[in-house]
């Protein structure tokens, strides 16, 4: 079991988060939930939800997907913390994990850790696995990207983190929504060491 921190900002594409959620419960680690205003504001425009950032229940996020890709049993253990709690363990260095991933992850939040700023819980939580040498897995999803954008993801690259836009492919012939999500997925897990074969692979004639 790995325990891994997931924060879901404003940017669009909220179901890259939640299925990303709903796996890795899955897969049985423990994982710590932050969310941002913004990101509120985008399940309530993609998914159809209401959710209180400073005090929301998980379990309405993870029932959100599609019936058929709901996870049949979730083994591992989630823990929400308001986006404003500096008493949460992920604010310290001395709170060990496996990594922490942004998905998906807003300009302004990108921007905010690139350049040293911790005004919330997840630029925080972004800091600490940088300084502690974790890994930090950021899941931009911004179309076109201007110079300052840019500019950030490559001051975090630099830092050690891994840009991972979300990309989809369609060598593994998607027939839905989920199938595009479920590729971004399996990519964020490859990068934690998470087995999630959701996918069928390059070179692989089944999943």
């Amino acid at each position: 079991m790995k325990r891994i921190v997931v924060a879901i900002t404003g940017a669009s594409g909220s179901l890259y988060g939640v299925r990303l959620l709903q796996v890795l419960l899955e897969t049985g680690n423990e994982v710590h939930l932050t969310i941002s205003p913004a990101a509120t504001q985008v399940f309530a425009a993609e998914l159809g939800l209401q959710i209180d950032p400073l005090q929301f229940n998980a379990e309405e996020l993870l029932n959100s997907i599609p019936e058929d890709s709901q996870v049949r049993e979730r083994t591992g253990k989630l823990y929400s913390h308001a986006y404003q709690d500096f008493s949460a363990g992920i604010a310290s260095g001395s709170f060990l994990t496996d990594g922490m991933v942004i998905c998906p992850c807003s300009m302004g939040t990108l921007s905010s850790i690139a350049n040293g700023l911790s005004s919330n819980l997840i630029h925080r939580a972004a800091d600490v696995h940088l300084k502690e040498r974790r890994k930090l897995i950021v899941v931009p999803r911004e179309t076109p990207l201007g110079s300052l954008q840019l500019g950030n993801m490559k001051t975090l690259s630099d830092a050690g983190a891994v840009i991972l836009p979300a990309m989809p492919g369609f060598y593994h012939q998607p027939q839905s929504i989920m199938d595009l999500i479920d590729f971004v997925v399996t990519r964020i897990c490859d990068q934690l060491e998470v087995s999630a074969n959701l996918t069928k692979r390059w070179g692989n004639s089944a999943k």
